[in-house]
């Protein structure tokens, strides 16, 4: 029984499909440069698998991709003789684009062909970019080491199913046949192959060949016999890896077509690092910064790692060992003279020598991106802008590191009130006051919230800069980044401001006899608030608002708590410092006012108004609505 099958593609996959064929590409080349890439890999899995089972090969050792037009029938076949795919494995890959990643993909398209076109890399779809050309695609395939009567044919026009069928296969390995579209025969002529397959495909280590025909027999200009010769298949690119050769005799479009070939983007990589190492350690790693962030960079499941290679032979994708996980942008390839052949995920795991590698990568990494920063500094900031997020993680992950990569944050300020996040630590330091010891910050709901905070009266009264930080991650980062080259982070939401030598003795001392002064009122309004609050102080940091609410030391933040609540975690009770401005009309007012009850009412306002400024939020918003609008009324009469 041939167990012939017919599957519905997703209703978004036939929507991207057809955008794809469509609109997306102008380069439509690109097709051929995605399916032999895609053969490569196959032929490079099977090389490892058969480290440990021989019997895979079938007699066959010598791996290649072959690549050839039939002009008459309109057709370009792609076959190699790699791992194959069995039923289940034809009809997960191919019947599905990106896993669940098709919504997602939907939502980042701006309707502009030449920018959509770039997400296609980003959501791994290359085996679709064949109905770029094709009006069908036949996918033949038989997985190593099965049945010659367990081979899968895949078929399907782009539209809304695909066929699967059992079939018997003599050869293992996959087989990719595009009936071309009316207007894009001139891909069946073999000299447009060749010169495209030399143009994206010469640094693949696996020979990509085509058939050249052989000669008849023929009579040479003095009469000699010229003996035929029979038709052969020859490579048509290098078929030499790439990080092997000398980086002199590599060409920068050379590196840039590598990069897409390991990462299946489509946009050039933003910077790379290309090293051969020798000593201790004998190592080759070729690593590269993208331009643009994939789509799934935020998702947990997200699969990221170098190409592990040992001794140029093929070993693991997306080995994580040898990268953090705030690195988890960097594509790229580490080939090793010292790892066994037959590694496993275990042994990398616990091996030093991974280790020692990892550390090294990742200091590689750190350099790349400070000389970036240090000599291109619009190009960073659009790097900051990508993976900027990512790199926060870096601080609580990699405590070695943490120094280096605090240099490399970027943050907004109140030196420009700007949200552009382009204030770097080490500029912050530079712009520091005669006499300032400590970083100050600001973690706030949005950048808005943190450039109008009452907490910054007084700074910019003085002058002093505050980073303004507004993402969800910052909070996370503080609590683990808490100084930099011997300056403390001190946030100016938590406890006592601590100007030390910035502070002025006159107004210190003019501060003193206000808080003097205001002792009856504070104790009298800490009377009036009871258990909302933890305690009542005389600010020293407000100038034109009459109160805020601050955060103890060694009490976790208003931020802290929003992030440990959004994770469901159970976050304990804490009572805020209810700090006042008695120089401020309505706290005169308030200390001037006879009757309690309005006292304890009008106190009660002041500390929702605040808690409301620092929180963006009331955990009982329509109380706070009732006592204002009670307020309100009672000073018409």
């Amino acid at each position: 029984m041939s167990q012939q099958e017919t599957h519905g593609f997703q209703t978004e996959v036939k929507q991207l499909l057809h955008l794809m064929i469509h609109s997306l590409y102008s380069n439509k080349e690109i097709f051929l440069r995605e399916l032999v890439s895609n053969a490569a890999d196959a032929a490079d899995k099977l090389r490892y698998l058969a480290l440990t089972d021989d019997a895979l090969y079938e007699g066959d050792g010598e791996l290649r991709v072959r690549v050839s037009a039939d002009k008459e029938k309109g057709t370009v076949t792609i076959s190699d003789n790699g791992i194959g795919m069995t039923r289940d494995g034809v009809i997960e890959h191919l019947g599905t684009i990106a896993k669940s990643g098709t919504k997602e993909f939907f939502n980042n398209l701006s309707g502009e062909a030449s920018k959509d076109s770039q997400l296609i890399g980003q959501f791994g779809v290359g085996f679709y970019s064949a109905f770029i050309v094709a009006k069908k695609v036949v996918v033949r395939t038989r997985a190593a080491g099965h049945a010659v009567n367990e081979a899968v044919l895949w078929e399907s026009e782009g539209e809304g199913s695909f066929n699967v069928e059992t079939i018997t296969k003599n050869t293992r390995g996959t087989e990719i046949t595009l009936h071309l579209r009316d207007e894009e025969t001139e891909f069946a002529d073999e000299w447009r192959l060749r010169s495209i397959i030399s143009k994206y495909s010469d640094h693949i280590s696996i020979p990509v060949e085509m058939f050249e025909p052989g000669q008849p027999e023929s009579e040479g200009e003095d009469g000699e016999k010229i003996a035929a010769t029979e038709g052969t298949w020859k490579p048509m690119n290098k078929a030499t890896a790439l990080w092997t050769r000398n980086k002199s005799d590599i060409t920068d479009e050379e590196y840039q077509e590598f990069y897409k070939h390991i990462s299946h983007d489509y946009t050039d990589a933003l910077k790379w690092s290309h090293n051969r190492v020798e000593g201790k350690q004998e190592y080759t790693s070729l690593l590269y910064i993208p331009a643009k962030a994939p789509w799934d960079l935020f998702n947990r499941e997200h699969k990221h790692g170098l190409k592990l290679f040992v001794q140029r032979v093929f070993v693991m994708d997306d080995a994580e060992q040898f990268m953090p996980t705030y690195l988890r942008f960097v594509k790229g390839l580490i080939d090793s003279k010292d790892l066994p052949l037959n590694v496993s995920r275990e042994i990398l795991q616990d091996n030093q020598i991974t280790k020692n590698l990892r550390q090294a990568l990742t200091k590689r990494v750190l350099g790349m991106l400070e000389k970036l920063a240090e000599n291109d500094a619009e190009k960073y900031q659009s790097f900051w802008a990508e993976f900027g997020q990512v790199l926060k993680e870096g601080p609580a992950e990699d405590f070695a590191n943490k120094e280096r990569i605090a240099g490399l944050l970027r943050f907004a300020s109140t030196n420009d009130n700007s949200a552009a996040t382009t204030v770097s630590l080490d500029a912050y330091i530079e712009r520091m006051k005669e006499g300032q010891d400590k970083i100050y910050y600001i973690v706030a709901d949005s950048h808005d919230a943190a450039v109008n905070s009452p907490h910054l009266e007084l700074l910019r009264k003085k002058g002093i800069e505050v980073l303004l930080m507004s993402e969800r991650i910052d909070e996370w980062l503080i609590n683990h980044l808490t100084e930099f080259k011997g300056k403390k982070l001190h946030s100016v939401t938590k406890g006592d401001l601590e100007l030390g030598s910035l502070e002025d003795e006159a107004d210190k001392e003019a501060q003193e006899k206000v808080a003097e002064e205001a002792k009856p009122l504070v104790e009298r309004i800490k009377s009036a608030l009871g258990n909302k609050v933890s305690d009542v102080k005389v600010t020293s940091r407000l100038t034109d608002t009459p109160a805020c609410v601050v955060t103890g030391e060694g009490e976790m933040s208003t931020q802290m708590i929003k992030l440990m609540q959004a994770a469901g975690q159970p976050v304990p009770e804490s009572k805020p410092t209810f700090e006042i401005n008695p120089t401020h009309p309505l706290v005169e007012r308030l200390n001037n006012e006879a009757d309690e009850q309005l006292f304890a009412d009008w106190s009660n306002l002041l500390l929702q108004q605040a808690l409301l400024s620092e929180k963006g939020s009331l955990t009982d918003p329509s109380a706070f609505i009732k006592l204002t609008n009670q307020m309100l009324m009672a000073s018409f009469k």
